[in-house]
This record gives structure tokens, C-alpha cells and sequence, in this order.
């Protein structure tokens, strides 16, 4: 499966929705995205995986490393997800406590830093 990315403005918010997998085949992908975004000066982030199929450990180093990359210039990335299975990798690895995951772009976006 391939992984489709799309990315809006909400607000003072890029919303970048993802959908598919992420692996390592497509998060070199992912990681263009939000290195562009960075770099056009976009520094508050909400990345939307509810279409989100299946997450990897090269997926979860791109959302890393779009944390750090956003976090240099004062920013934040947001995480949107309700899938059981998603969230469960995020709470293996401890990273609920690196991102704040919110259950829809609404929410996320509204959420203040």
C-alpha cells in the first residue's frame, strides 16, 4: 500500500493528513512533507493519522525528527488518532508522553501550547 499526504491550513495550523503505511518505503515521503513545511516556515503542525493503516519504527523516527526539526523554532507537532492498534505503539514506546495525541483536528487544533 502506498501512503497518500495531503496538507491544509487551520488556522495558525498546517493539518498534514495521512493515509496508508507508513514504513520504511514510504516514510522518506512523510519526512519531505514536514521537512518542506519546516522549511517554509511552517511551525505548528498537526499530523492526522486517522487513515493511518499501519505505523513502524521508521515512521515513528520521521515523527521524531519532525518534533525536533518544528521544536527549533519554537513550534509544536500534534498527533491526531483514535485507532486502538496506532495508539498502542505510542504507548509501548512511551511516546504519549513526547506528543500530545488528540482524537480529532479539531481538537488539536484548538489545543493551546
Amino acid at each position: 500500500m502506498d501512503l497518500s499526504l495531503s496538507t491544509r491550513t487551520v488556522g495558525d495550523r498546517t493539518v498534514v493528513e495521512v493515509g496508508g503505511e507508513i514504513d520504511v518505503y514510504t516514510a522518506p515521503k512523510l519526512r519531505e512533507q514536514l521537512v518542506e513545511l519546516v522549511n517554509d516556515g511552517s511551525y505548528h503542525l498537526v499530523v492526522d493519522m486517522e487513515r493511518v493503516d499501519f505505523l513502524d519504527s521508521t515512521g515513528l523516527g520521521v515523527l521524531v525528527g519532525g518534533l525536533k526539526r518544528v521544536r527549533a523554532h519554537e513550534g509544536s507537532l500534534r498527533l491526531v488518532c483514535n485507532q486502538e492498534r496506532i495508539l498502542k505503539i505510542f504507548r509501548i514506546t512511551g511516546l504519549t508522553k513526547v506528543f500530545p495525541i488528540h482524537t480529532s483536528v479539531d481538537e488539536a487544533v484548538s489545543a493551546t501550547d
